[in-house]
């Protein structure tokens, strides 16, 4: 089974690669917030902006098929690495509450108007801790298997054990943070498709958690998928994200 999908991932990823080609990625920095941040950009320049924030110890790639989906869909879309990930030079210490404001600061700087903000794993806690920070800074968000605490899985323990094997300040950050209580969603107006895989290291008790802690949210559990399954070289979130923002007439 896993080889089978392997192989659909493989020929549909080409498929996004050879239709794409007429919106490459252009390459650029950002000043934000005491960073420089390299990013991406794909899409037709008068498409509406959607940032795409990827997870732990990714980049810009991370995203790259979503990327390519949004990009043949309309939209016009930024990836940007995280600070001390991807093309950024690596950091000693790490905190989400910077990577929100880093990314607020980027869509402020980059004259962004309320883009639509798609975020998996680390992604997803930032757009939430952004949209608590600057209400009302986003479109439509869509978020992937996030959380509020470091413990909030069905196994912690082995998670928590390869963290510490990994042993990089990034890595460790996952131990110590985030530390969102439920009530602070509440500053998050706007419409929020909270999403996770049924086999994910985020429980589904946590990840209804957040969404019934949200004001105005949608709920979806992707059955038989892990954290990354229907994500990378997938074509599952992205379409179910094409369906959110053009239900918010976005």
């Amino acid at each position: 089974m896993n080889l089978i999908r392997s192989i659909k991932g493989f020929f549909y990823y080409s498929l996004l690669r050879f239709r794409s080609r007429r919106f490459p990625e252009e390459g650029a920095y950002a000043e934000v917030n005491g960073q420089r941040l390299f990013y991406v950009m794909r899409g037709p320049s008068e498409g509406k902006p959607v940032v795409l924030l990827h997870g732990n110890g990714g980049s810009h790639r991370s995203l790259r098929t979503q990327a390519m989906e949004l990009a043949l869909a309309g939209y016009r879309i930024y990836s940007p690495d995280s600070r001390g990930q991807g093309e950024n030079p690596p950091l000693e210490e790490y905190h989400y509450a910077d990577m929100a404001e880093d990314s607020y600061q980027f869509i402020i700087g980059l004259n962004l108007d309320k883009p639509a903000v798609y975020g998996w794993s680390d992604g997803g806690i930032i757009a939430l801790m952004m949209g608590i920070a600057h209400p009302g800074c986003c479109g439509p968000v869509v978020i992937s298997g996030a959380n509020l605490q470091p413990d909030c899985g069905e196994d912690f323990e082995s998670f928590k054990e390869w963290i510490i094997s990994v042993g990089t300040p990034l890595a460790l950050m996952m131990l110590k943070e985030p530390h969102i209580a439920p009530e602070e969603l509440s500053a998050i107006k706007g419409p929020v498709l909270v999403t996770a895989g049924s086999r994910d290291l985020i429980s589904i008790e946590h990840t209804k958690l957040i969404a019934d802690s949200l004001p105005c949210s949608e709920l979806e559990i992707f059955e038989g998928e892990t954290h990354g399954s229907f994500i990378k070289k997938s074509p599952i979130i992205g379409r179910r994200m094409l369906e959110f923002f053009r239900k918010n007439n976005y």
